[in-house]
C-alpha cells in the first residue's frame, strides 16, 4: 500500500482510540483533536482532514491527555497489538 495520508477520524479509529469510526468524527467536528506537522499545530475541523506519517496528534480522552506520533497507516482496524504499530507515544 502506498499511501501518504490517511483520513483523521479513519486513521482514530484504526488505532482504537474510539470504538466507532463515528465517534472519531463527532470528537473531531467538535474542535477537541490538535496537529503538529512540521512544527506548525492546527486544530483539526473535519474528520476528512488527511494526517500524514510522523504528525504528531494531542487529545483528551477518559481524563487522559494522549500525545502520539503516526507510524503507520494501517489497513485495517486490528487487534490492539496491531494498532498499537500505528503510534508512538511522545
Amino acid at each position: 500500500m502506498n499511501e501518504t495520508a490517511c483520513r483523521a477520524d479513519v486513521w482514530l479509529w484504526r488505532a482504537r482510540f474510539f470504538k466507532t469510526r463515528s465517534m472519531a468524527a463527532r470528537f473531531i467536528e467538535a474542535g477537541r483533536v490538535r496537529c503538529t506537522r512540521c512544527g506548525v499545530e492546527t486544530r483539526l475541523d473535519k474528520p476528512s482532514r488527511p494526517l500524514k506519517l510522523h504528525d504528531q496528534v494531542v487529545f483528551a480522552l477518559g481524563g487522559r491527555l494522549i500525545a502520539v506520533r503516526l507510524e503507520a497507516f494501517g489497513d485495517r482496524r486490528g487487534p490492539p497489538e496491531e494498532a498499537r504499530g500505528l503510534y508512538s507515544g511522545l
